[in-house]
């Protein structure tokens, strides 16, 4: 019976400073986690001297949509961000279930629901609070 890691009060899917580093360290990556300019974390999978840069508000609006893209994915790919984790990895269960409500952010409490192994599910939600559908046509 697979595992789901869904948030369960409004505000929104989060993980913390310490879920995040626990998540990294279960996965073998190593992470070099810095604040960004709107005190929120970001977590780096490279070194500074190895990052792209990201583009300057200047070339962002003077970039194509092409180029905008580019410079997306390439930030991406040396990030780790917590809305990219599948919600089912077990490595995602095992921080929720050793850290419990400690590695969740300010917004967020976490619950495992058990999907049963027939059913294919997405998650839903509603202001932030989520929880686990079996997948249906929807018109």
């Amino acid at each position: 019976m697979p595992k789901v890691v869904v948030n369960s009060c409004y505000g929104g899917f989060g993980i913390n400073e310490a879920g995040m580093l626990r998540y990294a360290e279960l996965k073998g990556i190593k992470l070099y986690p810095e604040m960004n300019e709107f005190r929120m974390m970001t977590y780096y999978t490279v070194p500074p001297e190895q990052r792209v840069q990201p583009l300057s508000s200047d070339e962002w609006l003077a970039a194509t949509s092409e180029q905008r893209m580019a410079a997306n994915d390439a930030y991406s790919a040396q990030t780790l961000h917590y809305a990219d984790i599948d919600r089912a990895d077990p490595m995602l269960i095992q921080v929720v279930e050793e850290l419990g409500a400690a590695a969740a952010d300010q917004y967020a409490e976490f619950r495992i629901a058990d999907v049963p192994d027939d059913v294919k599910w997405t998650i839903e939600e509603y202001d932030g609070k989520e929880w686990v559908a079996e997948v249906h046509r929807t018109w």
